[in-house]
């Protein structure tokens, strides 16, 4: 009985090899992994968070408002500046106040206005927002991240190629990739970096011998309007062979 059930099992391995290839073409596919232009934001002023305008994974505009900063402290003193140059204006005119004294208000004005402006973290592209950092209700100090938007309109990935397939590469070649996850779906890209100088296969390549291999990293960019393809994704990469 075991001897029929083993000769069965050989035959369903076969077939199931011929299965893939032909499902892929035959082809060899470099995989990589996909990334982004990563924006880190953070705080400028002291002060304790009132609220985030976005929750993680959410889409973004290049402008809106991710995180409000209580500084009322900061407002109020702004406030005061302006008020203080208004009535300084009509005493400049009138001939009244020196050149100086004017020069030296309007500056406190300019001042206190862009440090209140600082109360509103916002995001400086459109993308998605990835990671937010801190709760409200925490105090923050100046320098700390608060959050991290990600570029989604561009995306890259690595691949790692040997010496005799670069010269069959040049920057602005284009090339497709491959999404496993969605049934193969096909991108559009391009090769926008080939590194000069050669290093040594990334140490996520499973075999001993691949990794001891001295490779150079191929960087390949897509254009990704409608954010399907996001950092983190392996997109598997079809170079001339």
């Amino acid at each position: 009985m075991k001897k029929k059930i083993i000769p069965v099992i050989l035959l369903l391995a076969v077939a199931l090899g011929v299965y893939l290839k032909v499902r892929s073409g035959g082809e060899f596919r470099y995989s990589g992994t996909i990334e982004a232009t990563e924006t880190d934001l953070s705080a400028r002023i002291s002060g304790v968070i009132d609220s985030y305008g976005a929750r993680e994974g959410d889409p973004v505009k290049k402008g809106e408002v991710l995180a409000s900063i209580e500084c009322a402290d900061v407002r109020l003193a702004a406030g005061l500046a302006a008020e203080d140059f208004k009535r300084a204006d009509e005493l400049y005119k009138g001939g009244s106040l020196s050149k100086e004294n004017y020069d030296r208000l309007k500056y406190k004005r300019d001042d206190s206005a862009l440090k209140a402006e600082w109360c509103s973290v916002k995001s400086p592209v459109s993308g998605r927002l990835l990671y937010a950092y801190r709760e409200k209700g925490e105090l923050v100090a100046p320098g700390v991240k608060l959050a991290t938007v990600a570029d989604l309109s561009e995306v890259w990935a690595y691949v790692y190629v040997p010496h005799d397939l670069l010269a069959k590469l040049k920057a602005g070649m284009e090339v497709k990739g491959f999404l496993p996850e969605a049934g193969d779906r096909e991108f559009a890209g391009r090769i926008s970096v080939i590194q000069p100088e050669a290093e040594f296969t990334p140490k996520n390549v499973q075999t001993r011998k691949e990794r001891t291999r001295l490779v150079f990293a191929v960087k390949v960019s897509f254009p990704n309007p409608d954010g399907t393809l996001k950092p983190g994704m392996t997109l598997e990469i079809k170079l001339p062979e």
